[in-house]
């Protein structure tokens, strides 16, 4: 059964309609593009950074084979049990073995887009084993049965009462009481006791793997994920295979870049590093590849496996600010969603690439100088060649492509519809079957176009050989 193609403009226009809601969404994460970019002026060396570490992923992408055969032999010397996964069932099903063998009914986890893009939860969910999300944000969109919204911030699009009425449909806090210290302690006091289980399991993500010493790095604010991995006897940790760098040395540059980039901030409030188990327990890594050799081999798209999941395009983005990741549909939203879901299911996601103003900020702001905006403008012409556009877009982009391409077409059009925006009827522009009009309003049309202007003002008048 095919997918149904994600129409991002419908979901985004119910998102719009919480006024509210978009006005919050929009200013915070415009506030943490603004501490990023306090950030970053404060390091002399920020652009030599990004060309660093843009670098680095480059080398180790391109040795992607001989990195992981390296972690592998390092982290098994080191005591850990190192698992392969090619796809998303592959990696749910040894998770749910591992846990099977230990006899684990819980799993206490840290965050991690990488189980969220596998679906794990409800995988593990359907065969007994309750999941319990530790992140805050992550909690609360569990507990509101929705997805994560955003790569670092999973629930920036809720409001504090919005929290306090999922917390008090959920875990019985009062839904009237909305101060973020009652509602963070309320959750920390419901999540500790799963953590204390006989029979729970602990798992992590990785920010980061390190070839040279098989061991790996998990960066959080909370505390939570250091909680997942050293409380239970069984820490499994799902780490993508484009997570690799080569050597503890080149950590310092990711470190400097990552939590600038996503909060603002000088540095994550804890940076774990995991290399081998405590005594008496046991810590498995599950290699995940799902889709992301593929895309390796994609000559377009590949420099989107450097991306070290900070959100900075997301923060700057003028379209996810005010449409709400949960419109894209997909795990990863944004500017870094849109060049990456397509590799999973270009039908299904193949509106996205038009979810963009082109403006480049996201390119501007990667801290490991991904060209997205040219990836989406390759995906756009990737969709027409496969003829996946609407059937409406596409007579519109026919008819462009006909104007644009005439400069007498493109002349007579302008003049037309300057004089039909003065005389048409307001509701030939504004109606519920004009998805252009529903936000916008037309400024007032201008006494004459820039070419008017021109060949009255300018010296040579008419003699200007015809251009436009």
């Amino acid at each position: 059964m095919k997918a149904k193609p994600v129409d991002h403009a419908e979901a985004a226009s119910k998102f719009i309609q919480a006024t509210h809601h978009v006005e919050f969404h929009d200013k915070r994460l415009w506030d943490l593009r603004q501490k990023r970019d306090r950030e970053s002026e404060d390091i002399p060396e920020w652009e030599q950074l990004r060309v660093l570490a843009s670098g680095i992923k480059e080398h180790t992408l391109t040795h992607l084979a001989d990195y992981l055969e390296q972690f592998e032999r390092n982290a098994t010397a080191n005591g850990m049990v190192v698992h392969w996964a090619r796809d998303a069932a592959e990696h749910n099903q040894l998770v749910h073995e591992i846990m099977a063998a230990h006899g684990a009914t819980v799993l206490v986890k840290s965050k991690s887009m990488l189980t969220d893009e596998c679906e794990m939860r409800p995988f593990l969910e359907r065969r007994g084993i309750e999941v319990v999300e530790t992140d805050l944000g992550e909690r609360i969109q569990q507990l509101d049965d929705e997805p994560p919204s955003h790569i670092v911030v999973p629930a920036v699009h809720k409001l504090r009462g919005d929290v306090a009425e999922v917390f008090g449909k959920t875990i019985g806090t009062n839904p009237d009481n909305h101060e973020v210290p009652y509602l963070a302690e309320s959750q920390r006091q419901h999540t500790r006791p799963y953590y204390l289980s006989p029979r729970a399991a602990g798992m992590t993500g990785a920010n980061f793997a390190i070839a040279e010493t098989g061991s790996f790095v998990v960066c959080t604010n909370e505390g939570n994920a250091d909680l997942s991995a050293n409380i239970p006897a069984l820490h499994i940790a799902s780490i993508g295979i484009e997570k690799l760098i080569p050597k503890v040395e080149h950590l310092g540059v990711f470190i400097r870049m990552l939590s600038r980039s996503a909060l603002g901030s000088p540095i994550t409030q804890i940076t774990s590093h995991f290399r081998a188990p405590r005594p008496g327990t046991e810590m498995h890594v599950v290699l995940v590849d799902n889709g992301r050799s593929e895309r390796l081999g994609m000559d377009d798209f590949w420099t989107s496996l450097k991306c070290i999941r900070c959100g900075a395009c997301m923060n700057t983005c003028p379209v996810y600010r005010r449409s709400g990741g949960l419109s894209y549909g997909a795990t990863y939203s944004g500017p870094i969603g849109v060049i990456i879901d397509p590799t999973f299911n270009l039908r299904k996601y193949s509106a996205l690439p038009y979810a963009s103003t082109m403006n480049g900020s996201c390119t501007s702001v990667c801290p490991v100088k991904i060209n997205i905006h040219e990836q989406i403008y390759t995906w756009r012409k990737v969709i027409a060649e496969r003829r996946q556009l609407p059937m409406v877009k596409k007579e519109a982009m026919r008819v462009a492509g006909r104007i644009l391409g005439s400069p007498r077409l493109y002349r007579a059009a302008v003049q037309a519809a300057a004089a039909g925006l003065d005389y048409l009827p307001r509701f030939m522009i504004y109606n519920p079957f004009n998805a252009w009009g529903k936000q916008r309003e037309l400024p007032a049309t201008p006494p004459s176009t820039f070419r008017q202007w021109y060949l009255k003002n300018r010296k040579g008048g008419k003699n200007d050989g015809g251009r436009p």
